[in-house]
């Protein structure tokens, strides 16, 4: 059921801290934060273009950590959002697809609307507990720690089979 689902898939949406980060920031003493990511999913998400997904990440935040992440895997992000499932219909109505065609991963409560309303909603390892029994799929790697590469491998063995 999985495979099926993922071979339905054109637009892949993520959330950012929790996903892409262990869900820590370090703030340094003038108010600049850092965050933990890893460097696989770069490799995994290229794939993933290579296949003609679309991706996108949208947050919360506003950080300038989100951008120079996103520009450096090579996605676009949108961040500050109040409305994470206003944005992403957005982004869905601007690449001429449904939501049956798109996949989102988050990890809290506020990824809820999107969860919820997608074909294949996946939440990571340590997600909040409220959201985990929304997901059809959940990683086995944590948040920061391989939980994106996983989402990319899984999508890149499945389609490169069909």
């Amino acid at each position: 059921m999985l495979d099926s689902l993922i071979r339905g898939i054109r637009l892949i949406g993520f959330d950012f801290d929790g996903v892409f980060t262990d869900n820590m920031v370090y703030v340094f003493e003038y108010g600049r934060e850092a965050v933990r990511c890893s460097r696989a999913d770069g490799i995994g998400l290229s794939q993933l273009k290579k296949l003609g997904l679309h991706l996108i990440i949208i947050s919360t935040e506003s950080n300038p950590v989100v951008s120079v992440r996103a520009r450096k895997v090579g996605i676009p992000c949108v961040q500050g959002v109040s409305d994470k499932r206003a944005a992403l219909e957005s982004i869905i109505k601007e690449h001429d697809l449904t939501l049956d065609q798109v996949a989102f991963v988050g990890n809290d409560i506020n990824d809820l609307p999107c969860l919820t309303c997608v074909r294949l909603p996946i939440v990571v390892a340590d997600a909040h507990p409220d959201v985990i029994p929304h997901a059809l799929y959940r990683t086995t790697a944590l948040g920061g720690d391989g939980a994106v590469r996983e989402i990319c491998d899984l999508f890149a063995r499945v389609l490169a089979s069909a």
